[in-house]
């Protein structure tokens, strides 16, 4: 609402906590008591008590009688800007703690930041409120919250075909400002890319166990293991990703949904970086014009992982060359670990959306690869499900706990850009339906379900806790002793 509407009441532009303490610091500096103050601007001491407590926003009439008053203007006050001092500070924090629901759910009678509230009670009442609000978001770092976030990011995703023009545009310009112009991005050009950024790549192998890697950002240095991590981060990605949190600016996360957001970004830059836009689709078009695509090739002339082939087929294929696709990868049990689609696959989900640690069925490609005996060489299937009918290429892989598969599928229209379209292996699947192969036959369970017992496997993640405290739970005592331990020392 604009300022000539004098008559009406207005909605501050700051907050009025701060707008309150500011009109009480301007009152007192000027030696003026409540009572006098109220007289003054033809307004009662209760109506200002509770302008001064944020409790009530003034109507701009009385809030220019203030102003004059008090020898300032309406203009000034409403200006967003710090509090007055320390103490109004400390006074606006405890009010806004002890007016959030944290506060009120626990029925604890509230405190009045009055003058005669001492400045060391009041400091150590608002840190037991941010330490309260910080133990908080740390509860709520759980498995559930992880997954609805991602379940979040991926429908985001999904919703822009696994797209994001501006970070292939910001990777772009990185790799071909040090010389890239095809194939696999050397570990030389990383270097050189971590340069213009300032920094020099260091490997040490005493890096902090809760780390991947650690940027100095007073002495322009990014620390690396000595050798790729195990399950697929390799050194390229692991520097690409330091790099990739200078240059989208990120700051420490305050909470597990701003961690993983980073990590989305980090990750599709760094996916954009070892296989640019320019050279992947220059590739992926020939190879569609001679109708010859495939994840393998895909993978060895860029240098990368089956994964991650796979992965950065989903961000190019529909946007670049109009082929509707989807991702899966799995464990042996056939939990799902990761997935992605566009083009209708029925991926099983849970009630929240959730699509991680949800079984998949068991006629899939990303299941019956696993019981071939050569695994050298990708598997190709087609499978009729209640959606229609899909064309899916699978490569298994073994990772440090368990075996696993990665499929990328199509629509049956769009097989005939692979190689392995010719396959005669076909499956029928009628999942989410439990009769499908989830259930028993009736025979079958009629003789087995009073006459065994097995001993169930419990997965190690199950009762595994994630990072509480800061985001992304680093120790912070680690790191800093490491970087002490590593920070250059003058001549």
């Amino acid at each position: 609402m604009s300022l000539e509407n004098s008559d009406q009441t207005t909605r501050p532009a700051a907050d009025p906590l701060v707008l309150g303490r500011r009109i009480r610091h301007a009152r007192t500096a000027r030696g003026m008591t409540l009572r006098e103050l109220a007289s003054a601007v033809g307004s009662t001491t209760s109506q200002l008590s509770l302008v001064e407590n944020g409790r009530r926003e003034p109507r701009l009439s009385l809030l220019t009688a203030i102003a004059e008053t008090l020898g300032t203007t309406a203009a000034d006050l409403l200006t967003p800007a710090p509090p007055p001092d320390r103490r109004a500070a400390l006074e606006i924090a405890l009010e806004q703690a002890q007016r959030g629901p944290l506060f009120a759910s626990l029925g604890a009678p509230a405190v009045r930041p009055g003058r005669r509230l001492p400045l060391d009670a009041l400091e150590s009442l608002v840190a037991l409120h941010a330490e309260l609000e910080r133990r908080a978001r740390a509860t709520i770092a759980t498995p559930e919250e992880a997954r609805r976030i991602n379940t979040e990011l991926r429908l985001e995703m999904q919703s822009h075909d696994n797209y994001v023009p501006e970070i292939e545009t910001l990777a772009e310009e990185q790799v071909r400002a040090v010389g890239y112009t095809g194939g696999a991005l050397t570990h030389h050009m990383v270097a050189q890319m971590a340069e213009r950024l300032g920094f020099t790549i260091i490997h040490v192998d005493d890096l902090p166990h809760s780390t991947r890697t650690v940027t100095d950002l007073e002495n322009g240095r990014i620390y690396l293991p000595p050798a790729s991590i195990p399950g697929g981060y390799g050194l390229r990605s692991l520097a690409l990703q330091a790099m990739a949190h200078r240059l989208f600016g990120h700051q420490r996360p305050a909470s597990y949904g701003d961690f993983l957001r980073q990590r989305q970004q980090i990750a599709y830059f760094t996916a954009c970086c070892l296989v640019p836009r320019f050279a992947a689709q220059t590739f992926l078009e020939g190879k569609k014009a001679e109708k010859d695509l495939a994840m393998e090739d895909f993978r060895d002339a860029f240098g990368i992982t089956h994964h991650s082939a796979a992965q950065r087929f989903t961000n190019l294929a529909t946007a670049l060359m109009g082929i509707p696709t989807h991702f899966i990868r799995a464990n042996d049990d056939g939990a799902m670990y990761r997935g992605y689609a566009n083009d209708g696959v029925p991926l099983p989900a849970d009630a929240t959306g959730a699509i991680e640690g949800q079984p998949l069925c068991r006629r899939w490609a990303a299941r019956s690869a696993f019981a071939r005996r050569n695994r050298s060489t990708e598997y190709f299937q087609y499978t009729d499900t209640p959606a229609g009918t899909y064309w899916c290429s699978t490569q298994t892989g073994s990772g440090r706990d368990s075996e696993f598969s990665i499929t990328l599928g199509v629509p049956f229209a769009h097989a005939k850009w692979f190689r392995g379209r010719e396959t005669t292996r076909r499956a029928a699947s009628s999942c989410p339906d439990e009769s499908c192969c989830r259930r028993p036959a009736e025979a079958v369970a009629a003789r087995w379900q009073d006459r065994s017992w097995p001993s169930a496997a419990m997965h190690a993640h199950v009762l595994s806790p994630l990072p509480a405290g800061t985001f992304p739970g680093v120790d912070d005592v680690e790191l800093y002793d490491f970087l002490e331990r590593h920070a250059p020392t003058a001549d």
